[in-house]
């Protein structure tokens, strides 16, 4: 017979470590995953690689035997290393992430049916998982309205042949204000593995640098938190003004063993060796388009730049124009990649990319990043596209059935009502097919969000009226411009060139 637990109860996985009688501290990670059953849902935090707690994931790894997890990340790892052991070994039935990134397993498993995805845009998924631990059903936000997410028509899981098996659930949509929101529900987990820096006796806890990530949030909703952490101290040795996760959180804390703090993606500054050939047409091409770029950027401004060409328009700054620049896992004063040799796991941008701070620099956990930017307090965002439709719609996340990264922060990011979106990106696609096209036949990023269109070609600013050509590059000509364009334009009374 089975016997309900009253409100007052706690099931026995967590009884069993009850700071009301015992130490939070354990002697190893495989003492504090060992009674993990089959069919829990893990929230895990950590960004990439940076800041994943590396001994609890796997220690669990250890236990084949647990299976049919449900896990919340904003990504899994790569193929050896963080949550790709545990898909490797199919201990994963269902991921709630952000980013497939470079995992080919994930992808792999995805798209042959063997694993559910639920694909979920980065600041959506902070925000659900900060609403679950704070108490909060719902909520409403414009990020995903006029996409698949919204539609529920997001594939979750493939059969064998290739068909969609489960779709996602359409989302409420309500409009505030003249604008459309949908409604997302919160997430909570049954235990959270979390990764921090230092922390004391009571599970107060200390993150460093980007590695705070994710940690902080998914710490607060789960109803068993375990915590591993490079240095325990005694209570009462953390300065309280510096605790960055109260220990009421926290209910199992260990320290790590070993630390790999791999980098997924090693980058410094120059060293005098070219990783490309600069005189390639291609890379000309992007110079072109960066440089341009580059020229929209007004002294003052919050920027948040995107992987590639983006990032790329940092190098062609304008001098007595100074910027700060926002990487999404939690940064607000980005600054250049390091010297070789000095190198900071913790310390990484949205791209995975090693960096280094400006003077006058923040951290912070990733719910506070996207406060940021769905709060409109980012001036401008710069961002690489796949499609842009002559209404400023954005295609740049997927391609069905081939192409599967995960919407990341874009959809957040284009959803801010008072931020700037300029796309960057080649005129037409390898194979010379118009990427500015009448609608995007790939999934959208965003509904009339694209302010400047910056080609190789020229630049187009979008207004409700569509398209208007007011720069050529130089040496090209509107009538180029128009073979290689896949919808009509206006033409503005005056035509600049760059």
């Amino acid at each position: 017979m089975l016997r309900l637990l009253t409100r007052t109860q706690k099931p026995l996985w967590l009884r069993a470590y009850s700071t009301n009688n015992f130490s939070k501290v354990l002697k190893s990670a495989d003492e504090a995953v060992k009674d993990i059953p089959s069919n829990s849902k893990l929230l895990v935090g950590g960004f990439g690689l940076c800041g994943i707690p590396e001994n609890l994931i796997a220690a669990l790894n250890k236990n084949t035997h647990v299976k049919g997890l449900t896990v919340v990340s904003n990504n899994a790892g790569v193929t050896n290393f963080g949550l790709g052991l545990l898909l490797q070994t199919r201990q994963v039935k269902r991921m709630i992430a952000s980013y497939v990134g470079e995992n080919k397993e994930f992808e792999k498993q995805y798209l042959n049916g063997d694993l559910e995805v639920e694909l979920t845009p980065q600041g959506s998924l902070a925000e659900r998982v900060r609403a679950g631990g704070s108490g909060i059903p719902a909520f409403y936000t414009p990020t995903a309205y006029g996409t698949l997410i919204q539609e529920g028509k997001l594939p979750i899981k493939y059969d064998k042949n290739g068909k969609v098996e489960i779709y996602s659930k359409p989302r409420e949509v309500r409009e505030f204000n003249g604008q459309k929101y949908i409604m997302e529900e919160g997430i909570t987990g049954d235990f959270a593995f979390v990764k921090a820096w230092k922390g004391d006796e009571e599970g107060n806890l200390i993150f460093r640098g980007s590695a705070r990530n994710f940690n902080p949030v998914m710490a607060k909703a789960a109803k068993c938190t375990i915590a591993e952490v490079e240095e325990i101290v005694p209570v009462g040795t953390l300065d309280p003004d510096q605790i960055h996760l109260p220990g009421v959180y926290v209910h199992r804390l260990i320290k790590g063993e070993h630390y790999e703090k791999r980098i997924e993606k090693l980058t410094v500054s120059s060293d005098g060796k070219e990783s490309e050939n600069t005189d390639s047409p291609a890379a000309k091409r992007r110079e072109k388009i960066v440089r341009r770029a580059a020229k929209e950027f007004k002294d003052g401004d919050y920027v948040n730049l995107g992987i590639g060409m983006p990032m790329a328009a940092s190098n062609y700054v304008e001098e007595g124009v100074n910027l700060k620049l926002q990487s999404e896992n939690g940064i607000l004063g980005l600054g250049p990649y390091p010297q070789r040799g000095q190198e900071d796991p913790d310390m990484i941008n949205a791209g995975k990319e090693t960096v280094t701070l400006t003077t006058g620099a923040s951290t912070f956990a990733s719910d506070e990043s996207f406060s940021l930017i769905r709060g409109s307090h980012i001036d401008l965002t710069i961002l690489g596209a796949l499609q842009v439709s002559r209404k400023g719609d954005l295609a740049n996340w997927m391609v069905p059935r081939k192409m599967v990264k995960g919407p990341g922060g874009a959809m957040d990011l284009v959803a801010a009502k008072n931020t700037k979106v300029i796309v960057t990106m080649e005129h037409v696609d390898k194979n010379g097919n118009a990427k500015i096209v009448d609608d995007c036949d790939l999934p959208l990023t965003g509904v009339g969000c694209v302010d400047t269109i910056i080609t190789d070609l020229c630049v187009f600013q979008v207004n409700k009226e569509g398209l208007i050509l007011t720069e050529l590059a130089n040496g090209v000509t509107v009538d180029e411009v128009k073979q290689k364009t896949g919808c009509d334009f206006k033409i503005a009374p005056t035509l600049d060139t760059f």
